[in-house]
């Protein structure tokens, strides 16, 4: 694995982001993930998942500077393994929880959402949210119906017309997260959930998690490919682009001083 660094625990398995500092989500460390989870799920000794980051950050969304980069082949590839991703952690079946080390706007959101547990790092000025209307993403109908499980159709609507980032107090009123930890607990915390998820029969722990999910579950799209098509399609935009261009210049240039 280049992208992920994977922990064995007694009955779960960390999944640690490992991409640099910030955790960039590029095509690589999409299908890496994708590969992680679906071997867990069929793997009956791995009862569950901690999805966590690095210190100070969860993941700050998708890898702007590679995916500009991209042929149309190549960014109508990236967004379709990444909805299917997407769908792929909501349909997880077992324990998942998401320790969220720090910041977690928009594609390092889109995993959290997913998972049945969001533990938050307080300080830092850390922010969560499905920021994608302001960075010019197009976002799909089965992200905005996570947000909504979680949130509300209210809160749902127009925090996502906002492009809203919501600082950790602002998530957990929202219910976007289940507690605010200091940085160094966000693990240790999410450890002792899992050990007590693991207590339960794991049969009964997955079917009810199941009937829990049904109505989100019943409506997801299982085949977003229009959706997709339609986020790739407007990433050619001219005037998309040029602001996308400008964005990861300007990006770019702070990372040089």
């Amino acid at each position: 694995m280049n992208t992920l660094k994977l922990i064995k625990k007694e009955g779960y398995t960390i999944v640690q982001m490992n991409r640099g500092k910030v955790n960039a989500i590029n095509h690589e460390m999409v299908q890496e993930l994708r590969q992680v989870f679906s071997e867990i799920e069929k793997d009956d000794k791995v009862k569950g998942v901690i999805l966590s980051g690095q210190p100070h950050y969860f993941s700050a969304g998708l890898d702007l500077i590679e995916l500009v980069q991209y042929n149309e082949q190549q960014i109508h590839d990236f967004f379709s393994a990444f909805g299917v991703l997407y769908l792929e952690l909501v349909r997880f079946t077992k324990p998942f929880i998401s320790a969220i080390t720090g910041h977690s706007p928009a594609g390092g959101c889109v995993l959290a959402v997913a998972s049945d547990n969001r533990y938050m790092a307080t300080g830092g000025n850390y922010v969560i949210g499905l920021n994608e209307v302001a960075v010019n993403i197009q976002i799909s109908q089965n992200l905005t119906e996570g947000y909504a499980f979680w949130m509300g159709e209210g809160l749902a609507n127009r925090y996502i017309l906002e492009g809203k980032l919501l600082s950790g107090v602002e998530a957990k009123a929202a219910g976007l997260v289940d507690a605010l930890l200091p940085l160094d607990e966000v693990l240790e915390h999410s450890e002792n959930k899992m050990r007590h998820y693991l207590k339960a029969d794991p049969e009964i722990w997955i079917n009810t998690k199941k009937k829990l999910r049904r109505h989100w579950l019943d409506k997801l799209d299982p085949d977003p490919e229009n959706s997709l098509k339609e986020a790739a399609t407007l990433w050619w935009k001219p005037e998309i682009r040029a602001k996308m261009m400008a964005y990861v210049a300007s990006f770019s240039n702070k990372k040089k001083k």
